[in-house]
């Protein structure tokens, strides 16, 4: 995966502004923020589109969720809320193709969200 701008930051290649890792995943701050605080939770797997997950993949996708838990309580977002997003694929807005969580905090969340 060599191409993959994702896969480039995990390597070290590439450096985001990293707001969190551990063995499994990395999570760094959105070049592009849609909300005061926009962040990407990645898993550091090479997994391109949700429709690319297996059933080994389940615990990797519950520590990407605990990720976010401990970056809001660290960010001070946790009790005043925030929104997780996935997409998957171009209708669904996903850009790179390695699959990204989103969390997004700091002002209120309309709904529906586009």
């Amino acid at each position: 995966m060599s191409e993959c701008l994702f896969c480039k930051m995990v390597s070290g290649e590439i450096a985001p502004d990293k707001v969190y890792e551990d063995d499994d995943v990395l999570a760094f701050r959105d070049i592009s923020p849609q909300a005061p605080h926009h962040l990407l939770v990645i898993p550091k797997e090479h997994i391109a589109t949700l429709n690319d997950l297996e059933a080994r993949h389940a615990s990797l996708l519950g520590k990407m969720y605990l990720a976010v838990k401990a970056i809001a309580k660290q960010e001070g977002v946790s009790e005043s809320g925030y929104r997780t997003v996935m997409n998957c694929n171009s209708d669904g807005g996903q850009t790179v193709y390695h699959i990204h969580l989103h969390m997004l905090a700091g002002r209120g969340m309309q709904w529906p969200p586009g």
